[in-house]
């Protein structure tokens, strides 16, 4: 059986049938359990460990997702590299449900999440491309060749959640530009960094957001109904791209501590 993986999924529930030979294992963190059991298996070659981000029943809302637990879970069995498919509203009208959009930026709309492991220490990691550039090369190429329409780049607001946006809120975030809206990406992506994790978002369009022209606001069963229905092929997408990673790192995510005094041991 596989006891460690080089590779980790943070997703929904659907992706359990991704992996061959699993096993479940619970890593003890300094920060309490991850949001459920870590099913650690294999995809062809490849090692991978599989993290609900909500927990198998759902039962953690946005805003209370143990996301520290969680990257230090991961990189604890020997994890590297990152893939984080999610759910997201579209800000842009040209860019529909079914929609796969592979961002390079984000930006932080959320309040009072515990967002870093180094609460001790000045500890400044450098976060202007929040996303590993091999890991998005990798996705992007992947859904294009699954025949997504893809987009390559973007920038994801994420905001706190539970709620969805008011009207005013989204058409804010369009105005500035932002392509994408979303409640979980946000510190998944700093706290992979702040661990030298490769880390790549793979953002599923389920509706277009309130403010957009095109929409007419959304509900959370339609967003649940959606990605549901695309689970399949969204798995399908999740396997190549594991698959695609390379195994040794060509890329600077993996130096993003160096030269930094550290107050806590990594695992």
């Amino acid at each position: 059986m596989v006891t460690r993986a080089e590779i980790g999924v943070i997703g929904g529930s659907g992706f359990y049938s991704l992996l061959d030979e699993a096993e479940e294992v619970e890593p003890a963190t300094p920060y309490g359990p991850p949001s459920d059991v870590v099913t650690v298996g294999r995809i062809g070659s490849r090692t991978v460990a599989f993290i609900p981000r909500h927990g198998r029943d759902h039962r953690f809302p946005p805003h209370r997702i143990p996301y520290r637990a969680n990257l230090w879970a991961l990189r604890s069995l020997g994890v590297r590299q990152v893939i984080a498919p999610s759910a997201v509203g579209s800000l842009r009208p040209e860019h529909g449900p079914g929609t796969l959009v592979v961002p390079d930026q984000f930006v932080d709309r959320t309040s009072g999440r515990a967002q870093t492991f180094y609460d001790d220490g000045a500890v400044h990691v450098s976060l202007a491309d929040p996303y590993c550039p091999s890991g998005r090369a990798v996705a992007v190429a992947a859904a294009r060749s699954q025949g997504w329409e893809t987009v390559d780049g973007g920038t994801l607001v994420v905001i706190e959640g539970p709620r969805f946006s008011t009207r005013a809120e989204s058409r804010w975030f369009s105005a500035n530009g932002w392509t994408i809206v979303g409640m979980t990406g946000f510190p998944e992506a700093v706290l992979a960094r702040e661990l030298e994790l490769c880390y790549t978002s793979l953002c599923l369009v389920t509706d277009h957001d309130a403010g957009v022209e095109a929409g007419e606001g959304v509900t959370h069963e339609e967003v649940l109904a959606f990605f549901a229905a695309n689970v399949a092929k969204m798995r399908t997408l999740v396997a190549q791209v594991v698959e695609g990673l390379q195994v040794e790192r060509t890329c600077d995510c993996g130096s993003a501590l160096k030269g930094i005094k550290l107050p806590i041991e990594l695992p």
